[in-house]
């Protein structure tokens, strides 16, 4: 994945929350609960509404200060995920005009160790998720090391956007209300919960394909400049290995599909495939 230099980075999209205190939240504490840590676990969303603080002060932190173009992007990991917000919502933003929509543009929020949400405590255990309670992204960077050291993945620029296009997927569904029909029903190989992680899956996988066509507002030309088949592999490879099954055999030694959140190994690559082959969001039906 190669950004293109000249271009610029819109930092207004990352709240860099680094170095700035939790909030004062006790350790173990927060709102999502048993439930919920499951559901957002490994590229999930919270599914919490509360109003636990949802939001310590933006740093001054490097993003803003030394995120400035594509060929920074390229060079420095949190200015890579701007990169790539950017990006991904730049193209949800024109796929939802053409369909005579508004598209809500959502931050990120990177942090190391702890922060508040709306949706309670986002920590470093917890892993990325999205929470609609306050329509933010929560990221700390140090899990793009976990992907690789403890879910075996290979890693690589496009596997952490991956990671990055599939929590604007469920931006995407909080937006078309699709995050509704999960209610209860979180658990098990066939739930909703199951469904609408396969479906941000797609999702990404639909932002790949245009990713290197996506005209960046500021240049008129696309802010990804080249990705190659070595990109989509690695994201591929990323998402096969937060599958369900593969996580379960290598945590406890056995597979309970009973117990499944977020989909298997098999199912997360055919949809993200499915997303980057057909590039429209319509092929994304995993509740069809």
């Amino acid at each position: 994945m190669d950004f293109d230099d000249q271009a610029g980075l819109d930092t207004s999209q990352v709240d860099d929350r680094r170095g700035v205190s939790g909030g004062g939240l006790a350790v173990g504490g927060g709102a999502l609960g048993v439930v919920g840590l499951l559901v957002a676990l490994f590229f999930g969303f919270s599914p919490g509404g509360g109003t636990s603080g949802g939001g310590a002060p933006a740093a001054t932190g490097s993003v803003r200060q030394d995120c400035r173009s594509g060929a920074d992007a390229d060079a420095r990991t949190d200015c890579r995920v701007v990169g790539v917000v950017n990006s991904v919502q730049d193209f949800w933003s024109s796929e939802f005009a053409g369909q005579g929509r508004d598209y809500s543009p959502a931050r990120t929020a990177l942090f190391t160790g702890q922060t508040q949400s709306a949706c309670g405590p986002a920590t470093t255990d917890v892993g990325p998720f999205y929470c609609p309670g306050d329509k933010e992204v929560y990221l700390d960077l140090g899990f793009f090391d976990e992907l690789t050291s403890r879910f075996g993945a290979k890693g690589g620029p496009f596997a952490e956007a991956y990671v990055v296009a599939h929590e604007y997927g469920h931006h995407v569904q909080d937006l078309l209300g699709t995050m509704d029909k999960v209610g209860g029903d979180q658990q098990g190989a066939d739930s909703a919960s199951v469904k609408l992680e396969l479906q941000a899956d797609c999702y990404a996988g639909v932002w790949a394909n245009h990713a290197a066509s996506t005209p960046d507002r500021s240049t008129g030309r696309p802010l990804i400049d080249k990705l190659t088949p070595a990109d989509i592999s690695d994201a591929l490879n990323a998402a096969a290995a937060v599958g369900d099954d593969r996580i379960q055999q290598r945590a406890q030694g056995r597979v309970d599909p009973d117990s499944w959140t977020h989909g298997s190994a098999a199912q997360r690559d055919q949809w993200f495939t499915t997303g980057y082959r057909s590039g429209r969001p319509a092929a994304c039906d995993t509740f069809g």
